[in-house]
């Protein structure tokens, strides 16, 4: 194995460690935070100055920190439903909402 076949797999390693650790934090730092949602550094530091992610700050205000079940329910917390979803919804609107004679509706 070259050199740098060996230093890559090193890198990998150490990337997948990272991950497991800060996987099975409940309380996650910003970096660890970054390596689980995949948010760049800068963007989480722009959601806590706009108060947009829930998080805490240490007593000197200097560490940030965040609770890992509260960052899934943020980062879950707004649903897309699937096509399938939608179009069953949009049918279940026009059954339940018919259209009066004269093209206004009833509902």
């Amino acid at each position: 194995m070259a050199d740098n076949e060996i230093k890559e797999v090193k890198d990998q390693l150490q990337e997948l460690k990272a991950l497991v650790t800060a996987g099975s934090k409940n309380v996650l730092s910003v970096n660890d935070l970054h390596l689980l949602s995949g948010l760049s550094k800068s963007h989480i530091y722009k959601l806590v100055c706009s108060r947009k992610i829930p998080h805490y700050k240490s007593e000197g205000g200097k560490l940030i920190y965040f609770r890992k079940d509260e960052v899934e329910n943020w980062l879950c917390a707004i649903r897309v439903p699937t096509a399938t979803e939608t179009d069953r919804a949009a049918v279940a609107h026009c059954v339940n909402n018919p259209i009066e004679k004269g093209g206004k509706y009833a509902g």
